[in-house]
C-alpha cells in the first residue's frame, strides 16, 4: 500500500489531535461516506442521468413531503436559486433579522435577483407573524414583496428554533397575501430534533425548503431545493445560470445520502453537547444567553475575543472570534464527549 506524503500524515494527525469548534462545516467524510463515494455509480447530472443525484433528490422529496428536490453544491446557491425563482426584479424579500440570504450570501438577492430584503424584528430569531404581516408591500409608491423568507434554525441569533405553530401562523399569512413562502433550513434537522418534529413536519408550511447537507448532517458537499414540480423546474434554469451542473455529481450525492439517511440520529447528543459548553463558559466567567442555546451553537461574551482565540487555537481548540467581544462555538458529530472535556479544560484555564 502506498503511504501517503509526510505533509498529508502531518495533516492527518492535527486534525484528530485539535477539536475544531469553528463550525459543523468542517467535518471529514466517514469511512462509510468515503466508500460510498468511491463506489457510487455516476452519470452526467446536467443530461438528469446520475442515478445517486437522481436517488438522493428522491429521498429528500420524499423526506420534505415536496414533489421534487434539486442538488447543488451549496446552501447559498439553493436559498438565490429559489429567490430568483419566486420573485421579479424590483420585488422586496420579507427576512428576519441577521437572515443569512442577507449577512452571509454577498448581495445577491439583488445582484443576481434585483431584489431587496424588508427586515422584521426577531428575538431569539423568531418573527412576529404580525410584524411580518405589516411589512407586506402592495403600494404602488412602494416595491411590492415578492417572497417570505424564514431561517430554522437561526445561525446569527444562536441557532435559534422557530417554534412550528409559528412557522404555520407565518403561512397563513403568506396564503392570505398571496405570496411564497421560503424556508433557509441549513440547519433544519436540528431544528426538527429540537422540537421532536420530523423533517416533513417542519418542511410543511413552506412553499420551497433548502435543505443543508454539510453543516448538522456532515456531508462533504452539497443542499438540496425541494419544492412543487414547476417550481423546481424554474430553479434548475437558475442553477443552471449560476454554474451549479456538476456531471458526475453522484461522488457527491453518494455522501449526502449517508448524511441523509444516518445524520439525524446523532443531533440529540451534538445538542447535549453544546449545553454542556454553554454551562461550561457561563462557569468560567463568560456570558452567554442559556435561552438561545437551543440546537448546536453557542455564541459567547469574551472580552479581547480575538486574543483568545488566538491562545486556544495554540493549545488546540479552534473556535470563532465574530467581533472584538464575540465567540461563536458550533458542535458537530466529530466532537465526542473526551474532545469537549479537553475544550472545556482548555476554555477554564
Amino acid at each position: 500500500m502506498t503511504s501517503l506524503p509526510l505533509d498529508t500524515e502531518q495533516t492527518q494527525e492535527l486534525q484528530t489531535q485539535r477539536v475544531d469548534l469553528r463550525s459543523d462545516t468542517v467535518t471529514q467524510p466517514s469511512p462509510t461516506m468515503r466508500r460510498a463515494m468511491a463506489e457510487a455509480v455516476v452519470g452526467d447530472d446536467v443530461y438528469g442521468e446520475d442515478p445517486t443525484v437522481n436517488t438522493l433528490q428522491q429521498e429528500v422529496a420524499a423526506l420534505l413531503g415536496k414533489e421534487a428536490a434539486l442538488f447543488m453544491p451549496s446552501g447559498s446557491m439553493t436559498n438565490q436559486a429559489a429567490i430568483a425563482a419566486h420573485t421579479t426584479r424590483g420585488q422586496e424579500v420579507i427576512c428576519a433579522e441577521g437572515s443569512h440570504i442577507y449577512e452571509w450570501e454577498l448581495g445577491m438577492m439583488a445582484a443576481f435577483s434585483g431584489v431587496v430584503p424588508r427586515f422584521v424584528p426577531a428575538p431569539l430569531g423568531v418573527p412576529d407573524p404580525q410584524q411580518v404581516r405589516r411589512a407586506v408591500r402592495h403600494s404602488v409608491h412602494q416595491s411590492p414583496t415578492g417572497l417570505i423568507s424564514l431561517e430554522n434554525t437561526h445561525n446569527k441569533m444562536g441557532g435559534t428554533v422557530i417554534p412550528l405553530e409559528v412557522m404555520h401562523t407565518i403561512r397563513a399569512v403568506a396564503d392570505a397575501e398571496g405570496l411564497p413562502l421560503h424556508l433557509d433550513g441549513a440547519r433544519m434537522a436540528n431544528a426538527a430534533a429540537a422540537l421532536n418534529a420530523s423533517l416533513e413536519d417542519v418542511a410543511a408550511p413552506f412553499h420551497s425548503v433548502s435543505l443543508c447537507l454539510s453543516k448538522g448532517l456532515g456531508a462533504p458537499v452539497g443542499s438540496v431545493l425541494a419544492g412543487s414540480a414547476e417550481f423546481i423546474a424554474r430553479a434548475h434554469r437558475y442553477r443552471k445560470m449560476l454554474g451549479g451542473g456538476m456531471r458526475q455529481a453522484g461522488i457527491l450525492a453518494a455522501a449526502g445520502l449517508i448524511a441523509l439517511r444516518d445524520g439525524p440520529a446523532r443531533l440529540p447528543a451534538d445538542h447535549l453537547r453544546t449545553r454542556k459548553l454553554a454551562e461550561a463558559l457561563i462557569e468560567a466567567g463568560y456570558d452567554v444567553n442559556l435561552a438561545a442555546v437551543q440546537t448546536n451553537i453557542v455564541y459567547a461574551t469574551i472580552p479581547d475575543a480575538q486574543q483568545k482565540v488566538a491562545s486556544w487555537a495554540e493549545q488546540g481548540v479552534l473556535a470563532n472570534a465574530l467581533d472584538v467581544d464575540s465567540v461563536r462555538f458550533v458542535l458537530h458529530w466529530q466532537i465526542d464527549d473526551e474532545m469537549l472535556d479537553k475544550a472545556i479544560g482548555v476554555l477554564r484555564a
